[in-house]
């Protein structure tokens, strides 16, 4: 599976200018990949005390114009984005594929010390998303911090683990480390695609932008601050051989979530 991932700066607080160049970035890349995978919040920043500029679920323009992108072009699209669905505010991680209908995961665990856990509702479903016979399970940022609630079910594994975040410089060390840490301990690709440049509040952002082989190699190579698309060619032959040969997902330890979020 080709995979893009997009390092770019967001646009603060405009969705359509946001849109419109996301349309041209994959417009240069149709006919490359299966998929491209955009950071989190694409078509905002994570502008998470401006509840006014959520759009409801699948209605809105951000979601018809990324069902037309996916169609158009012939590749699904993950990221999330700010979105209302029945009065709640969600951080919306989400899957649009051609011709049909998106997969969404909303955002567990919110960060509370960047103000979004006062006006979002927290997720609490662990989806695993299927595109072109192929297993993923999406993180939104700071859900990377959390092992257990990504951890794999032996019996429903996941190939890739896509992780799309705002994640600033200052913290940068602990992407670059959590993200093989649960490539690894999932026996799974790993990808993680984050944002550069300076957003609304002034925090800086300088990407590490990642794609995990087998091996834990980085395959993606971006450099401090690069506005760039890299594709990697992932086999997911190659990984199901590879759990073959080193069957540890197959001595994991059993184990039952408390979910304590409960939403409002």
């Amino acid at each position: 599976m080709k995979i893009a991932l997009l390092q770019y700066p967001v646009v603060w607080a405009d969705p359509q200018a946001n849109v419109g160049l996301l349309d041209e970035r994959l417009q240069a890349i149709a006919g490359q990949v299966d998929m491209a995978v955009v950071p989190e919040m694409f078509s905002t920043g994570f502008c998470t005390d401006r509840p006014g500029l959520a759009e409801p679920w699948g209605s809105g323009p951000t979601c018809q114009a990324l069902q037309h992108m996916a169609d158009t072009y012939n590749m699904a699209i993950v990221g999330s984005m700010m979105a209302t669905d029945q009065g709640k505010l969600y951080n919306r991680g989400f899957l649009f594929s051609p011709q049909s209908a998106p997969q969404y995961y909303d955002k567990h665990h919110l960060y509370a010390s960047g103000g979004e856990a006062e006006f979002f509702t927290p997720g609490n479903e662990r989806k695993i998303f299927e595109f072109r016979g192929v297993k993923i399970r999406l993180a939104v940022c700071y859900d990377l911090r959390f092992p257990v609630w990504l951890r794999q079910d032996k019996n429903n594994l996941y190939d890739i683990l896509i992780v799309v975040a705002c994640w600033p410089t200052i913290r940068i060390q602990y992407w670059d480390t959590l993200l093989p840490a649960r490539a690894a301990e999932n026996h799974c690709y790993g990808i993680g695609v984050n944002m550069v440049g300076t957003d609304g509040i002034q925090l800086d952002y300088n990407g590490h932008s990642a794609a995990y082989d087998t091996w834990l190699k980085d395959i993606a190579g971006f450099e401090d601050y690069e506005h760039a698309t890299r594709i990697v060619d992932l086999s997911i032959e190659k990984l199901r051989h590879f759990r073959e040969v080193l069957p540890q997902w197959q001595e994991a330890d059993e184990y039952e979530l408390e979910n304590k979020r409960v939403n409002a």
